[in-house]
């Protein structure tokens, strides 16, 4: 194992309220390990995270959607707590952007990647990343951005049905709202209807063609890129199956090197000058081969662990041996490694040899232990309440008159609505398409 710098404690910042992020687990476990002394900033309501034996303490996060000021307010309370400086670590993008804004302000109670100001937020952005990648010549689904309802319409109808539609900042998007950061839309009235709630989105809408998935085309990069712009602590994956199936998250990845993929991502990194840890997916055209990137995460992915190496270097061991002026080892890349997230992809969970689990560890049985209880509460709530939609839609229809008093016109059913594919949430990281 590398030789870090146990006296510099970390600091994990989370302000969704996801507790079946598993990523956060990860990388609790993965610096706890190291002997570092992890702090939490998350709430851990309900989460398994909490029984974790390497959070050395929680903290009350900010509440959803506060401002810049109050997450600064709250992470001087945390530094004041901690009483020294520390590694900070955000693990989402809203937290992310935060904390790029804050840089100033948060140094020196905190340590942080020499990163351009502003970057964060423009990766994060999905209207921006299309023009980002379009000056580095990255392949990126062609992207629209309407002035309202009707371009709306008028673009889904030219970049041909379905079509992907994104918020460009879904960090912005309200809790609670039954808005969601991507949906694959299947009308252009869809679209229309959809671009009248930018204002409820808090950002704009984008509508990009869709790139249809299909079997080793989902794939996506993690890395850090240290002080000297070097991209290391990571490597390719291939989803292997994912949670919405076909554009969700990735409940078992595989690592499998990819010479054109890694080679799109460290060509962006290097056009961009980004420092720090980043999560790229990438989507393959079927019909031309090229690795389209459809997102740009300035922060850990859930699954950054797939991409623990026989070094023992991942993405967050990497960041805090970088900001502490500790020596990287060199990588040791473990092609073949699994990753499964049992709850979403129970079956590949039985079969752990060579896998890597997301919540179950010999070393920290208690997440995984209260896993299956949460779980089960989770999913029992979810069906109830769509219980009553159902059966709705399932009731029988009133019966009509048996003997009408004269003959009448027949009965014109409309078709019911062509089936849409599963919106993606928030909290189920979309791979965007």
């Amino acid at each position: 194992m590398p030789s870090f710098d146990t006296r510099v404690p970390a600091v994990l910042l989370r302000t969704d309220r996801n507790p079946f992020h598993h990523g956060t687990l990860g990388a609790v476990r993965s610096l706890g390990r190291a002997g570092i002394d992890v702090h939490l900033v998350a709430d851990s309501t309900g989460s398994p995270v909490r029984a974790s034996r390497f959070v050395c303490r929680m903290h009350p996060p900010p509440a959803p959607g506060a401002p810049p000021s109050e997450i600064a307010a709250t992470l001087r309370r945390v530094a004041a707590r901690v009483g020294r400086p520390a590694a900070l670590i955000p693990m989402d993008d809203a937290s992310a952007v935060a904390v790029d804004r804050l840089r100033s302000e948060l140094s020196p109670r905190y340590l942080l990647p020499p990163a351009p100001a502003g970057l964060a937020e423009r990766v994060a952005d999905k209207a921006e990343l299309a023009a980002l990648c379009a000056s580095a010549g990255i392949p990126h689904p062609v992207t629209l951005v309407p002035d309202g309802p009707a371009q709306a319409a008028s673009a889904a109808w030219r970049l041909g049905l379905p079509v992907v539609a994104k918020w460009s900042r879904p960090w912005l998007l309200p809790a609670g709202s039954d808005l969601r950061s991507t949906t694959v839309l299947t009308s252009a009235q869809e679209a229309r209807t959809l671009c009248r709630r930018a204002e409820e989105a808090g950002s704009r809408l984008l509508l990009q063609a869709f790139l249809p998935p299909g079997p080793d085309r989902d794939w996506f990069f993690h890395g850090y890129v240290d002080r000297s712009g070097a991209v290391c602590g990571g490597g390719t994956g291939r989803k292997q199956l994912a949670w919405p199936r076909g554009a969700g998250l990735t409940a078992v990845g595989r690592w499998t090197p990819n010479p054109a993929v890694r080679a799109s991502a460290e060509r962006l990194v290097a056009h961009l000058g980004y420092r720090g840890i980043l999560d790229l997916d990438f989507r393959r055209d079927g019909s031309t081969g090229a690795y389209h990137l459809l997102d740009f995460n300035p922060r850990p992915g859930a699954q950054f662990r797939l991409f623990a190496d026989g070094a023992g270097l991942d993405v967050v061991r990497a960041l805090h041996l970088d900001l502490t002026h500790r020596p990287l080892p060199s990588p040791v890349p473990l092609p073949g490694r699994t990753f499964v997230v049992e709850n979403y992809a129970p079956l590949p969970a039985a079969f752990r040899r060579g896998t890597e689990l997301a919540w179950h560890a010999r070393d920290d049985l208690a997440p995984g232990a209260a896993l299956w209880a949460l779980w089960s509460r989770h999913v029992g709530r979810h069906a109830a309440r769509r219980l009553p939609a159902r059966l709705r839609r399932t009731a029988p229809a009133p019966v009509a008159d048996a003997c009408p008093a004269r003959p009448t016109a027949p009965v014109v059913r409309p078709t019911a609505p062509p089936p849409q594919l599963n919106p993606l949430s928030d909290d189920e990281k979309a791979s965007s398409h």
